[in-house]
């Protein structure tokens, strides 16, 4: 079967935001000269939602209004096929685990095999749906991209081990928030960025949620705001 790779698939990236109260910095990498997408750039870890990411078994949940958010114009399930995707992605890119230690309750898929040996079962809790943003028109590859904000604290090995990572990015670092923009990034790595910083004092899911919509008209700057969810149990 051919895949259509203009067609606009979901994807979540992460932000690893450390040492917030002192001096910030996040953790980024550098895509090959030869990647179809975003050649040379340095971005955040981050992919395509793949189908087995919507059956994983999450230890802990999305935040709740994070969850409600995420469902915003997105079939039902989906929320937790991204939060899953932010974790795997993470894993995969740079050798960093979102997790906490237990057993699956049976086997893992495949692209989840080496996480799962590690003893851990991926926990979405900590992560902050922070960002949301579709690819222009015209690009070799699109993405309904949601971005979430993740504090380094929360990953359970060691954040400067990148032993595992596989070679998607190269030269992963931790950067000074403030000096990011001295590298070469995507227009919305920037965008995004301007909102990490109005984030960096705040652990807390933002009060809306922005939103940059590129289509064929026009780009659209929105706002996910989601209504109060009541508490349960």
């Amino acid at each position: 079967m051919t895949v259509d790779k203009s067609a606009i698939r979901d994807a979540a990236t992460v932000i690893v935001l450390r040492d917030r109260h002192e001096k910030p910095s996040i953790l980024m990498g550098q895509r090959g000269a030869a990647a179809a997408f975003m050649p040379n750039k340095f971005v955040f870890p981050g992919g395509a939602v793949d189908p087995d990411d919507a059956r994983v078994p999450l230890a802990t949940p999305l935040p709740k209004i994070c969850h409600q958010r995420l469902a915003d114009q997105a079939p039902d399930g989906l929320q937790t096929a991204l939060a899953a995707a932010a974790i795997r992605e993470l894993w995969e890119e740079t050798g960093l685990i979102l997790g906490v230690p237990g057993q699956w309750p049976g086997p893992a898929p495949q692209d989840w095999a080496s996480f799962a040996e590690r003893g851990f079962l991926p926990s979405a809790h900590p992560l902050r749906f922070v960002f949301r943003a579709v690819t222009p028109p015209g690009r070799p590859r699109r993405f309904d991209a949601r971005f979430f904000l993740v504090d380094a604290d929360a990953i359970a090995n060691d954040p400067d081990d990148f032993s595992q990572a596989s070679d998607e990015l190269s030269h992963l670092q931790w950067i000074r928030l403030d000096q990011a923009r001295d590298f070469d990034l995507p227009f919305i790595t920037e965008v995004v960025l301007a909102e990490v910083e109005a984030r960096v004092t705040d652990p807390e899911p933002p009060a809306s949620v922005p939103f940059f919509l590129n289509n064929e008209e026009a780009s659209l700057f929105q706002r996910l705001k989601g209504r109060p969810m009541p508490e349960t149990g």
